[in-house]
């Protein structure tokens, strides 16, 4: 009786939350597009587009920290993300991690040395299946008509819940406010507040106006952009040519970053 007791509590106070918080949504963001986001870019004529975005990652071009330095550095820098000394608030568009927590149960006994100590980046995945976009009450993360899982940072309401759905931990959320942290504003792309989550959203304001991710131009030919759906696209040859892993591909979420070991 008292579990059952708790349940009903619990699922009524996430709807009370979703519900609740849909006036104040509708206040500070009102409806375009369809989702009711002042985040959305609008295309321009030479906007790049595609049935589904996807990445390709070479890690055998990403050896050592100082290859993937630039690679973050150019995506933080275009997207005003802040620089926190305090790592308990660090806010994440891409970053490096080992092998292990990329691809945890991926590793056998006799993997290569090589393989296993190199960088790896890691970002959002944008999933063809993302559970963040199901999880979220206020529809403030969803996934466009291309495969890019948008973050509307003026509709989120910092319930977190978003990152608690991702199994890939790429989400960050402002405990304070970034925009005292910021080394150099980007005048061109929106700043946050205290209280919101915010993510990697492919460059999709980059793409709007026809420039590729801004991590992609910084990579030097180590990442590959481009659109899964067509059998001609470089993505798709370069997946052709070479054996590719994704992250914690049994869950079921579709990753479309793939990665060349």
């Amino acid at each position: 009786m008292k579990s059952s007791r708790r349940s009903f509590m619990k699922m009524a106070g996430i709807a009370a939350l979703g519900l609740g918080a849909q006036p104040a949504i509708k206040a500070i963001a009102p409806a375009a597009e369809g989702h009711g986001t002042e985040m959305q870019f609008h295309k321009g004529p030479k906007a790049l587009t595609a049935k589904q975005w996807a990445m390709v990652i070479d890690t055998r071009s990403l050896k050592t920290a100082a290859d993937l330095e630039p690679i973050i550095e150019a995506c933080h820098s275009v997207h005003n993300v802040p620089h926190f000394t305090d790592k308990h608030h660090e806010i994440k568009w891409i970053w490096e991690t080992h092998f292990h927590n990329a691809f945890p149960g991926s590793a056998n006994r006799f993997t290569s040395e090589e393989v296993e100590h190199r960088p790896y980046l890691v970002l959002c995945n944008h999933c063809e299946n993302p559970p963040c976009v199901r999880a979220c009450p206020t529809k403030a993360t969803f996934k466009r008509e291309d495969g890019i899982v948008v973050m509307d940072m003026h509709r989120c309401i910092g319930c977190r819940f978003c990152m608690a759905a991702c199994p890939y931990g790429s989400r960050s959320f402002n405990f304070r406010d970034p925009q005292p942290f910021i080394k150099e504003v980007n005048l061109k792309y929106p700043r946050r507040m205290k209280g919101v989550v915010e993510k990697c959203n492919f460059c999709e304001e980059r793409l709007a106006v026809g420039q590729m991710p801004a991590c992609v131009e910084a990579s030097k030919g180590a990442i590959v952009f481009g659109d899964l759906a067509d059998p001609d696209s470089e993505v798709r040859h370069v997946l052709r040519e070479n054996f590719t892993i994704r992250r914690k591909q049994n869950l079921g979420t579709e990753p479309c970053v793939y990665y060349i070991v």
